[in-house]
């Protein structure tokens, strides 16, 4: 009960594995999830840590369901430690012509990559207000300030998390909690990138996508920033993305 936990949700093979084990490595239990069917993969990221040296523990739930976001935020603060660090990690990138984008479709979207989010934002604040500490970390994308020819649904999703991140910095700030919104602008090392856009992947030699490692190192000193100068916005992109 006495560890400090960085809770990853989204802990994915690339961006979300990445910030789990930077957390781990600073001596963060860290505690990530996706949904059940996904298990078995985090499992293998959590022996990994436990390899390094860190700690871990895998848990199989639904970020866009309310019971099953606040079961584990209460699971978590009572069976391992206080949860310091929260970061919300899902994508929902998706590409539909507006014609072809179904309500369905659309519906989903914006249950992964905005409701989701103002789920766990909603329960971090919950416990960590009352120790007037902690970060919550949500990551955005190129989507978040600009919506692309056929991404409506991934634009309105993006766009309304980061009203959601600006809103609650806004209000937990003075209560001692840093919100950050970090925009991800650009193709990351992936085996999704490497597979459909093997030409942007073929840059990646050049430093020219986003290395999981490095952007899970800019979380790591976003969370360490003293409050005199807090970040609530940060862009990263590959040194030649056009912007």
């Amino acid at each position: 009960m006495n560890e400090k936990v960085c809770l990853v949700i989204g802990a994915g093979d690339a961006t979300g594995g990445a910030i789990a084990r930077r957390f781990a490595k600073g001596g963060y239990h860290t505690c990530m999830t996706r949904r059940a069917r996904h298990l078995d993969e985090l499992e293998k990221l959590a022996e990994r840590i436990r390899a390094d040296g860190g700690t871990a523990t895998a848990f199989g739930s639904d970020a866009r369901e309310e019971e099953e976001v606040i079961a584990l935020v209460d699971k978590i603060e009572q069976d391992i430690g206080p949860i310091e660090v929260a970061v919300f990690n899902i994508g929902a990138n998706v590409n539909f012509s507006i014609t072809e984008t179904t309500s369905r479709v659309y519906r989903k979207v914006w249950e992964m990559g905005c409701f989701a989010g103002f789920l766990l934002g909603r329960e971090a604040a919950r416990v960590m207000i009352p120790r007037e500490k902690g970060t919550i970390l949500f990551t955005g994308a190129t989507a978040s300030v600009r919506g692309s020819s056929g991404f409506s649904a991934f634009a309105g999703a993006k766009h309304g998390l980061r009203a959601l991140a600006q809103s609650m910095a806004r209000e937990l700030g003075p209560k001692g909690i840093h919100v950050v919104h970090a925009i991800i602008d650009g193709a990351i090392d992936t085996q999704f990138i490497s597979e459909r856009f093997p030409d942007r992947y073929a840059l990646k030699d050049q430093d020219g996508i986003l290395r999981p490692d490095d952007i899970a190192e800019s979380y790591w000193q976003l969370h360490q920033q003293n409050r005199s100068a807090w970040t609530f916005e940060m862009d990263l992109r590959p040194w030649m993305e056009p912007w």
